[in-house]
């Protein structure tokens, strides 16, 4: 049997792994939410969008004759990570979850956990500040109850609108990021909190270091709970997963 893989992306991890199966020839699909509207280009074929659920997305793995399924979707990404693990059991496909360790704190850290967006809204019940509100653009909605606050926020696309939050600056930016860039860029703003969610990685780990470097807080947003299911934080265990499932890689 030869494979064909689904990766479900929009992370750096999920672009390494379709860099490494176009090399080795492995055939695959990318499939990407279709929240940015600039994605990168990538070595498979790309899709966008939904697929209507879980039930959705089984149909379309039978349909197109997927064996494996990658789960290399943001760590926040719950729905559809919740639904790639019902889909595969239906569809009697094989799921590995390509994930990045959660970060950490360290020595000069202070972080303040919250268990979600509605936490992270609720703890900015408090005297006007300014805050660098790192959580992407899907969610602004959440912080509108507390416009008290001056927001710093960095999208990778313009916002399709005005914003709900009329004290706002808004920084268009694609990461990685570094950590020199962060720390000037929150000493330009004067920011006195920051607000983010707990993503791992190095692209988005740059403003944490900042912050510490600097004394700040920072909320942190933990991850949310998924079902359990095999995970793996290296691409080329990938490999050795669909290996192990009989594949033939060709390699």
């Amino acid at each position: 049997m030869r494979p064909n893989l689904l990766i479900l992306g929009g992370t750096s991890e999920a672009s390494a792994l379709a860099q490494l199966l176009a090399t080795q020839g492995i055939a695959g699909t990318l499939s990407l939410a279709g929240r940015v509207s600039r994605p990168r280009a990538q070595p498979l074929p790309m899709r966008l969008g939904g697929f209507g659920g879980a039930a959705g997305l089984a149909d379309w793995l039978r349909q197109h004759g997927i064996t494996h399924v990658i789960d290399a979707t943001h760590p926040f990404a719950a729905q559809i990570s919740r639904n790639a693990v019902s889909a595969c059991a239906k569809a009697d496909v094989p799921l590995l979850a390509l994930t990045r360790p959660a970060w950490q704190p360290v020595a000069g850290d202070d972080w303040r956990h919250v268990a979600d967006l509605d936490q992270a809204a609720a703890a900015l019940d408090r005297p006007a500040m300014r805050v660098m509100l790192a959580i992407g653009r899907m969610h602004l909605d959440r912080f509108a109850a507390h416009p008290q606050h001056s927001y710093l926020l960095r999208l990778v696309d313009a916002p399709d609108g005005p914003l709900p939050l009329p004290e706002s600056t808004v920084i268009l930016d694609r990461g990685p990021f570094t950590m020199q860039a962060d720390l000037a860029l929150l000493q330009r703003h004067d920011i006195q909190l920051v607000v983010a969610k707990n993503a791992g990685g190095d692209g988005a780990y740059a403003k944490i270091a900042a912050a510490r470097a600097l004394g700040l807080p920072v909320l942190m947003i933990d991850r949310p709970a998924l079902p359990a299911r095999p995970e793996t934080h290296d691409p080329a265990e990938v490999l050795r997963f669909i290996a192990h499932t009989g594949a033939d890689l060709g390699v």
